[in-house]
């Protein structure tokens, strides 16, 4: 028989799962517009990889992966990719939108500027969910 994963369907629904998938929606639009605009490599690059990494942590949280690779202490990991990804975001996308070399660059570049908004929201929900000298709860609201 082969074995079930077991999903947290309450994840999606929490205050962290929807950022997660906010994030992810509106890092691909950042793509889009990036790589219709033909826009220089690194743009198209780090809205691409936001997408992938947003979507393994939800895929990492939603099949309680968190759990079985406890090795790691993930929610923290997460802070720092949004951290990270927060920093990076502002330094590409202000210069997309001050240099806007196409209307498409432009739109990648205030996307962006929205997806920067919404990592650090999740870097704060995250941040308030963790106790780093108490037991690790879990990761859906209550």
């Amino acid at each position: 028989m082969a074995a079930v994963a077991a999903v947290d369907s309450g994840f999606p629904r929490s205050p962290r799962g929807a950022v997660k998938i906010a994030r992810a929606l509106v890092a691909f639009v950042t793509f889009l517009c990036f790589a219709a605009s033909r826009a220089p490599g690194a743009y198209a690059a780090l809205a691409g990889m936001e997408v992938v990494i947003t979507a393994l942590f939800f895929l990492l949280y939603l099949l309680k992966l968190d759990k079985k690779m406890s090795w790691l202490f993930w929610p923290l990991a997460d802070i720092f990719n949004s951290v990270i990804a927060a920093l990076f975001l502002l330094v590409v996308c202000l210069c997309a939108v001050i240099i806007k070399s196409n209307n498409g660059t432009l739109a990648g570049g205030v996307f962006g500027l929205l997806l920067l908004v919404l990592s650090v929201v999740d870097a704060v929900l995250l941040f308030q969910k963790i106790s780093l000298g108490g037991p690790r709860g879990r990761n859906t609201a209550k």
